[in-house]
């Protein structure tokens, strides 16, 4: 869902002024809702990990290419925070595991993680739309993402509906919010995005220099 975004970095070789927050978010989210749908957590949820389970691939590629063009510092941050990440997960694991013995207990604390972890990840644009707002522009919050966020969270608040599964419905739910607000965002500062390809300046020093810059704004 965020091919666009990544082509774009790959094409430019820079991450630019994208963040990896959400890509993060997204990923531990996966993690936690793999081991809940695993038979011995909560059974009969095949889709809820077949579908996270590609999540986890897919999240894990984009943070690939995002740490293979980001500068130092992110990517220091970046290793830091999918350690803890990593620790999370096997200390959540463990203790599940040992602590709670039945398919009961162990899908309540884990969907009670979920419910957290999972409204973060949908929580975690919102350092993007804070920028969309101060800026005026939506050039680092792609339509695209947001959109799929949005339907996303629809899809998977009426599959638990339909299951009347609480820790599903809540996160999800929460989705649906958020994404309805980037798509109202996008709708309100698109126009006030500024346009790169069409921002030619005249010539000002010699024929060359102007063949130069419409040269740059075209490949652009």
């Amino acid at each position: 869902m965020c091919r666009t975004v990544f082509w774009r970095i790959c094409k430019q070789k820079d991450v630019e002024e994208f963040k990896p927050d959400p890509y993060l978010a997204t990923l531990l989210n996966c993690m936690l809702w793999v081991f809940y749908g695993l038979p011995f957590v909560h059974p009969n949820s095949i889709l809820v990990v077949t579908i996270n389970g590609i999540g986890l691939v897919i999240e894990s590629i984009y943070l690939i290419i995002f740490f293979t063009y980001a500068n130092k510092q992110k990517r220091l941050r970046m290793l830091a925070v999918l350690a803890i990440e990593a620790v999370f997960m096997v200390i959540v694991v463990c203790t599940v595991l040992m602590a709670a013995h039945t398919t009961y207990r162990r899908s309540m604390i884990v969907g009670i993680l979920c419910v957290i972890f999972g409204s973060l990840m949908y929580a975690s644009p919102l350092t993007i739309m804070k920028k969309v707002i101060t800026t005026k522009s939506v050039e680092y919050m792609p339509f695209f993402l947001s959109l799929v966020s949005f339907l996303n969270g629809v899809c998977w608040t009426s599959y638990a509906l339909i299951r009347f599964d609480l820790y599903v419905t809540i996160p999800n739910g929460l989705g649906t919010f958020f994404g309805l607000v980037q798509l109202i965002l996008y709708a309100c500062y698109y126009k006030s995005t500024p346009k790169k390809e069409k921002n030619v300046e005249l010539p000002v020093v010699s024929s060359n220099a102007a063949v130069g810059n419409v040269s740059v704004t075209v490949e652009r």
